[in-house]
């Protein structure tokens, strides 16, 4: 449902950010193209993961402008530390989990294991 929203979805959400609305636009089109058609697998919303997600991914935008640091992994709360992970885990395959968890993804892992 994520990917099928546009700019008046994502408002409807709460997210009224002209330069956020259009940041998720552009992270849900990469991955709608990465998905290859499939069916997205439900994912249980939480709104502090997706925070964590979008001001890492703000502060790795700045940064890649030459205006901010290189970003930190974020810090997680214990409580939520599982669902951050499936969270990212799920849109963010291999590599693009590293810059959030610091290694890539448990499937990437696997794979690479397997070989």
């Amino acid at each position: 449902e994520l990917l099928a929203l546009g700019a008046e979805g994502l408002k409807a959400l709460g997210i009224s950010r002209i330069g956020t609305v259009y940041l998720l636009l552009d992270e849900m089109d990469k991955l709608r193209r990465r998905s290859g058609g499939r069916e997205a697998a439900l994912l249980e919303h939480s709104p502090y993961c997706f925070g964590k997600i979008l001001d890492h991914l703000r502060t790795k935008r700045r940064h890649d402008q030459n205006f901010a640091d290189d970003p930190a992994r974020p810090t997680v709360r214990e409580s939520e530390k599982k669902r951050f992970e499936n969270t990212v885990n799920h849109f963010f395959a291999g590599d693009d989990a590293k810059s959030f968890l610091g290694r890539s993804s448990p499937i990437e892992a696997e794979n690479t294991v397997n070989r």
